[in-house]
C-alpha cells in the first residue's frame, strides 16, 4: 500500500538575538526614563498573555540598573474586550489582571510584545477603563508590524519595525518563558 505525506515546511530566519533584544530593552528603559523621569505618575501596564514578559523585564531593569523607585506596575487581561470574542471556533483562555492601583488622572503605558493589527489594544483602552480615567496612554512594543494594522493604533516606543506580510508571523521568545531571548520571523 503507497501512502502519501505532506510535508510542511516553514522556514524561520533570526530578527533579533539576545544581545539585540537586551540592546533594544536598554533603549526603551531610557526613553521611558527621558519622557517620565521618576514614574511617579506613570504606570507600566503589561498586556496579557505576552506583554508580561516584556513589561517585567523592563521594570526588572528599572530599578535595578536605573534605579528608579516609585515604578509602578500591572497586568491588564483582554480576553473578553477583544472584537473576536466568541467569533471562532477557537476558545479564548482569560488570563489574570493584575492592577492593585487606580490609574485616575495617572500616565499609563501599555507594553506589548508584538503590534500587529492594533485590536488588541484598542481592547486595552476599553479596559483600562475600569481603573479610572488615565491622564494619558502610551503605547511601548518590541515589535511594530507596520504594514499590518486594521486600526490607526501606533506605538510611541518601539524596538524595531519588522516589514512582514500577512502570513509571515513574528514569535518572539523569553527566557522566562521559552529558553531563550529572541525574535523570529516565520514564514509557513
Amino acid at each position: 500500500m503507497y501512502s502519501k505525506y505532506v510535508w510542511t515546511f516553514m522556514s524561520q530566519k533570526v530578527l533579533l538575538n539576545a544581545k539585540e533584544v537586551n540592546i533594544i530593552l536598554h533603549r526603551l528603559a531610557c526613553q521611558l526614563i527621558e519622557n517620565h523621569n521618576d514614574f511617579r505618575s506613570t504606570v507600566l501596564i503589561g498586556l496579557q498573555p505576552r506583554g508580561k514578559y516584556l513589561a517585567d523585564r523592563l521594570a526588572d531593569m528599572l530599578r535595578e540598573e536605573y534605579k528608579i523607585k516609585h515604578l509602578r506596575m500591572g497586568y491588564l487581561d483582554i480576553t473578553f474586550y477583544r472584537d473576536d470574542f466568541r467569533r471562532g471556533e477557537k476558545t479564548l483562555e482569560a488570563n489574570t489582571t493584575e492592577i492593585d492601583f487606580i490609574v485616575e488622572n495617572k500616565k499609563v503605558v501599555f507594553v506589548d510584545d508584538v503590534l500587529f493589527t492594533g485590536r488588541s489594544i484598542r481592547a486595552a483602552l476599553t479596559a483600562i477603563q475600569s481603573f479610572g480615567r488615565p491622564k494619558e496612554i502610551e503605547l511601548l512594543t518590541l515589535i511594530d508590524r507596520r504594514f499590518s494594522r486594521h486600526l490607526p493604533i501606533q506605538p510611541d516606543y518601539r524596538g524595531r519595525q519588522v516589514d512582514a506580510i500577512n502570513e509571515e508571523k513574528i514569535k518572539v521568545n523569553w527566557k522566562e518563558n521559552e529558553g531563550e531571548d529572541a525574535v523570529y520571523l516565520i514564514n509557513n
